[in-house]
């Protein structure tokens, strides 16, 4: 059954997303929530295997399943429900999170928990948005380029909102699920502070939520041809 009633206001909701980020930023709990799992000596569940093994190296290999499914999906999918080049643009929508975000991460002067000197490492510890300010570490940490293995497919909310709604709702709470898990599995292990995983998620949903506004206007026709196919 098909939906026509007004989207979330993504506008809202990226904006309200922002102000919450930037007061954790200012909050100082970053650094409160990885002493919990590391001392002067590390952190000790670095190599745990269910946080390396199966969240770290299995989550990846579960995105990988997952964006294999959705290319599968563009190239296969029911053209009565959607158009094939609008399943491709939401199919790239999702590729775009996966790329944007390891790239940004390897522009950052942003080391890890793991490296700072608190943490039996070299690096001072410096807010990631003191852009101008190095920490004396390798850097390279900043947004969670793990968290995007979850987060990365926020589009697929997007896409299917209008004519699936349960369906998007179902897609919504796996991904944060997946991406909350992914990325606290980071927090313990060292490998991220928790902000790095709530930017990537917020950048993620701001990739979407763009993208819905360009390929909703395409998209409602095809849902109500689809809705009348079966009637």
């Amino acid at each position: 059954m098909t939906t026509t009633s007004r989207p979330p206001p993504d506008l809202l909701v990226a904006l309200a997303g922002l102000a919450l980020l930037l007061w954790w930023e200012a909050s100082g709990w970053d650094l409160v929530l990885s002493r919990a799992y590391g001392s002067p000596q590390g952190f000790v569940l670095r190599e745990h295997w269910l946080l390396r093994g199966v969240l770290h190296d299995g989550g990846r290999l579960l995105a990988g399943v997952a964006l294999a499914a959705t290319f599968a999906w563009a190239a296969l999918g029911d053209a009565v429900a959607m158009a094939r080049r609008l399943r491709w643009a939401w199919a790239g929508t999702v590729a775009l999170g996966l790329l944007a975000v390891p790239a940004l991460k390897r522009l950052s002067s942003t080391s890890c928990p793991w490296d700072l000197d608190e943490f039996g490492g070299v690096a001072a510890y410096v807010p990631h948005w003191l852009l101008m300010r190095a920490d004396g570490g390798p850097g390279q940490c900043f947004p969670s380029g793990h968290a995007v293995a979850a987060f990365a497919f926020l589009p697929l909310y997007f896409q299917w909102r209008r004519a699936r709604p349960q369906r998007a709702a179902l897609l919504l709470l796996a991904i944060v699920g997946f991406g909350t898990l992914f990325g606290w599995a980071q927090l313990a292990r060292g490998a991220h502070f928790a902000s790095h995983t709530l930017w990537t998620a917020w950048l993620c949903w701001v990739i979407g939520a763009a993208a819905a506004r360009v390929l909703d206007a395409d998209t409602q026709p095809n849902f109500l041809t689809a809705s009348r196919a079966m009637a």
